[in-house]
């Protein structure tokens, strides 16, 4: 627990520092200079820790701007590329976009990500029970749009492709090569008054994915994903309270590479790969404190269960995670937050970099 601690406040510190001095580069910039540009483009480093994949490395260059200047009702557009390393040898590289457009009547993504997995699960029905290691060569590639329906209510349909080379330590499983196609319906309600860190509002989105045989799924299944986000204002609006219910359920074979594992934005506390099904639910509050216009905390709880894991005595038990962090606002036209998180889970803890909230 003490060298947890060490390393948690050495990373805090660290990603502190590297904040600051980006944003030192960008303010010493002349106004003159400045003034007028469209775009913003800032480099984040990465860093954090896991019992899984252990310490992470890695650069992330982004920027938000406007794809139409006269347009004032569309939030701005983001688009970034991070690069990822992790001491365990895994390795992600990914880009991802969202583009808001027409007046806010256009929502649209684009997300692509491709890397080498190497994790590890928990096997019980063997002589040992134990954790074993597998590693996953993945390659994801995901496009979405939404559409204005009435007033603050959006419908939309994403595509998403993925392909996976898995291969299990000590052949405790048979290697594998899956890859499916995936079509999502999306209905979503959004009340918020600013979509990357909104004060009050709510958020509400219903999805149903599909996998088909017709669209060359080798095995067909569904899964529907509820979301509900609220938020409520708080010490004379400096601060936000900021709660979330979420419930991902699938619906028939629900491959390996596919299942959810407990940890990271629902719910953070677990990072050894160990609680893992077909589904999962939790729900959890966040109190974050702005003490200027660029920096913060948080402080959050929850508790989350999972249905559909290979290890029976996992199912419908209750998972609590706790934890906080620190928050710094890199660009100077949007409030846009990147930060660090550290939390503590039945057993376990993680520290998460985190690009924008966790909800």
């Amino acid at each position: 627990m003490y060298k947890m601690k060490q390393t948690l406040l050495s990373l805090f510190f660290l990603s502190y520092c590297a904040c600051a001095f980006c944003q030192a580069r960008t303010d010493s910039i002349p106004a003159q200079k400045q003034k007028g540009k469209n775009v913003e483009l800032r480099v984040m480093p990465y860093l954090g820790y896991n019992r899984n994949l252990q310490f992470m490395f890695g650069a992330i260059p982004m920027m938000m701007y406007k794809l139409d200047k006269s347009d004032t009702i569309s939030p701005q557009s983001l688009s970034g590329l991070s690069a990822i390393y992790t001491t365990n040898g895994s390795y992600f590289v990914a880009v991802f976009n969202r583009w808001y457009v027409a007046e806010d009547k256009w929502r649209l993504k684009f997300f692509g990500l491709t890397g080498n997995y190497t994790s590890q699960f928990f096997v019980d029905d063997v002589d040992e029970p134990d954790f074993y290691d597998y590693g996953t060569k993945t390659s994801i590639i995901s496009i979405g749009a939404q559409h204005k329906i009435i007033q603050k209510f959006y419908g939309g349909i994403s595509y998403t492709y993925a392909h996976y080379n898995t291969v299990y330590q000590d052949n405790i499983a048979p290697s594998d090569i899956t890859y499916t196609n995936g079509l999502a319906i999306d209905l979503l309600i959004d009340t918020r008054n600013a979509v990357y860190y909104p004060t009050n509002g709510n958020k509400f989105k219903l999805s149903w994915t599909t996998y088909p045989e017709w669209f060359g799924n080798a095995v067909v299944a569904n899964r529907i994903a509820l979301e509900l986000n609220k938020y409520f204002p708080a010490r004379d609006n400096n601060d936000v309270i900021a709660a979330r219910l979420f419930g991902k359920f699938g619906l028939g074979n629900i491959p390996f590479e596919q299942q959810v594992t407990l940890g990271g934005r629902d719910i953070r506390g677990y990072s050894d790969g160990k609680y893992r099904g077909d589904g999962l639910m939790d729900l959890q509050g966040e109190y974050r404190y702005n003490f200027n216009k660029k920096m913060g905390l948080v402080g959050f709880a929850g508790l989350a269960t999972i249905y559909g894991s290979a290890t029976e005595s996992f199912n419908w038990k209750l998972y609590p995670g706790a934890g906080g962090g620190v928050r710094y606002n890199p660009f100077k036209k949007t409030k846009f937050n990147v930060g660090v998180d550290g939390a503590v889970g039945k057993g376990d803890y993680g520290i998460y970099f985190r690009i924008g909230e966790a909800f």
